[in-house]
């Protein structure tokens, strides 16, 4: 699921509109929150969960080793501890690319 990151526009995010971005649960985004150090959204003070562009990079990067490229938890936690720039910077690659054939698929279309 790429999604593309500058695009965002809002300052703060919900979790329901997380949810939707990725078409995952709520339950799925807080227990990701509970097993990842990585992702610490801020709460405000009522506890609800305001997600920041910099947070949903943060968690599209576990959605892609976890949903995409098939990692367990414990798997997706190692590569991030030893490899975390690599994979972000092959993410951001992969996003570009999907990004170019977007386009050029659009291009055809209007052809």
């Amino acid at each position: 699921m790429a999604i593309n990151i500058s695009e965002l526009t809002k300052l703060y995010y919900s979790i329901g509109e997380v949810a939707e971005m990725f078409n995952v649960s709520k339950s799925l985004i807080r227990f990701w929150e509970s097993e990842f150090d990585l992702l610490r959204p801020h709460k405000n003070s009522k506890g609800d969960r305001r997600f920041t562009k910099q947070n949903i990079e943060q968690f599209n990067t576990i959605y892609h080793l976890v949903k995409e490229r098939g990692f367990t938890l414990e798997g997706a936690k190692n590569e991030l501890k030893h490899n975390k720039e690599r994979i972000v910077k092959r993410k951001q690659t992969l996003d570009s690319l999907n990004k170019l054939k977007n386009f050029l698929e659009d291009l055809k279309d209007q052809v």
